[in-house]
């Protein structure tokens, strides 16, 4: 499979840091962010991946990782121009991914413990539809918490709940077939004007092709001061 990761963004949670430098170049431990989001997807074999990022962005970006043969991995880059969601950064995958072809989606200041590789061969035998990936978390109405029917399947995911209905949250990782570029088309902006990835997530919920798996290892969304330091201690010590 092939993957591409968002680093895009203004990173307002970190500002004043993000007011010079694209978050997930921010160090963590020993790397930038970005760093061990690429470890992880080589790890799963994961090796030709697509970086999206803004136009400020992206001489870093190439600057630190050039075509990506010291990580053992093949980059490319696209530019998002504004922003327009992540929905709408996702879009700029399209002459990445061929006909048919499934790949994943990582947000790049998202951070996992464990090897995605068995997620990942799960999802390749899925006929279709798409998958996400769940974790326990302390604080539920930070993130996207889905809602399920009495079957156990996802029936739609809420953003942000005043009044979260589980501790599940979903992380940012998500696998799709290339059908998913045309069922962008079917979402709308939200009430901030861009694409929301929920809202597509919900397309395939609503018709019954969201799938799902509970992560037992930790993930970190490390875009707040501090998850930065937290994760920095987590991967203090990992050298690659």
């Amino acid at each position: 499979m092939k993957a591409v990761i968002l680093a895009g963004g203004t990173g307002s949670r970190l500002m004043p840091l993000t007011s010079y430098i694209n978050k997930h170049m921010l160090p963590i431990g020993r790397h930038p962010m970005i760093h061990h989001g690429i470890q992880t997807l080589r790890k799963a074999g994961i090796k030709e991946i697509l970086i999206t990022t803004n136009r400020q962005s992206a001489g870093m970006f190439i600057q630190y990782f050039g075509s990506g043969e010291e990580m053992a991995v093949s980059l490319a880059y696209r530019i998002q121009e504004g922003a327009g969601g992540i929905a709408d950064a996702l879009q700029l995958a399209r002459p990445f991914i061929a006909d048919g072809e499934k790949f994943l989606v990582l947000l790049g200041d998202n951070l996992f413990e464990e090897d995605l590789t068995p997620y990942i061969h799960e999802f390749q035998q899925q006929q279709d539809g798409a998958m996400v990936l769940l974790k326990e978390v302390d604080d539920p109405h930070r993130y996207g918490i889905p809602i399920f029917h009495p079957n156990g399947a996802i029936k739609h995911i809420v953003e942000k709940p005043e009044k979260p209905q589980s501790n599940l949250s979903v992380t940012g990782l998500y696998m799709y077939s290339s059908d998913v570029f045309q069922r962008i088309e079917n979402i709308s902006p939200s009430s901030r004007g861009e694409l929301e990835i929920t809202d597509l997530n919900n397309l395939y919920a609503a018709a019954g092709l969201l799938t799902y798996r509970t992560l037992s290892g930790w993930w970190m969304d490390a875009g707040t001061f501090e998850s930065l330091k937290e994760a920095s201690a987590r991967y203090w010590d990992i050298e690659y």
